[in-house]
């Protein structure tokens, strides 16, 4: 099962109702992804919320002033299935640099332009625009 996966599944569906916010169980990686998203301009914000069992991240989504959508497409580009890996010097640009690839590598959780800066690649996660 690719958690993952889910996450964005349930952010594209909140986004195409409007909804206000989404609530996705928590994880590390999650949560590293959903900042990723904050300090990109995607989403407003987002927050933790304990519970007995592995927590919430409630993702608080973000639109235009006149309700349009500024995610367009976000989805999963390495899945459990078949991973997808690329070098610093091998990642094109999404969508002009308009878009942005999520991706781990040995130094964390990173977009493709940061990476692309501290020179190191590692598997690409999903991509948003």
């Amino acid at each position: 099962m690719d958690r993952l996966a889910d996450m964005l599944t349930i952010i594209r569906n909140g986004n195409m109702k409007s909804k206000e916010y989404v609530d996705i169980p928590s994880s590390k990686l999650k949560q590293n992804v959903v900042k990723i998203l904050k300090e990109e301009g995607f989403i407003k914000g987002f927050k933790n919320i304990e519970n007995n069992k592995q927590g919430i991240i409630r993702v608080y989504l973000k639109y235009g002033p006149n309700k349009e959508k500024l995610i367009n497409n976000i989805s999963r580009v390495s899945k459990p299935s078949r991973r997808v890996y690329s070098a610093a010097n091998e990642m094109p640009k999404l969508k002009s640099g308009l878009g942005v690839r999520i991706l781990t590598t040995s130094k964390g959780v990173m977009t493709d332009k940061t990476a692309k800066e501290q020179k190191i690649g590692g598997e690409i996660l999903c991509q948003i625009w």
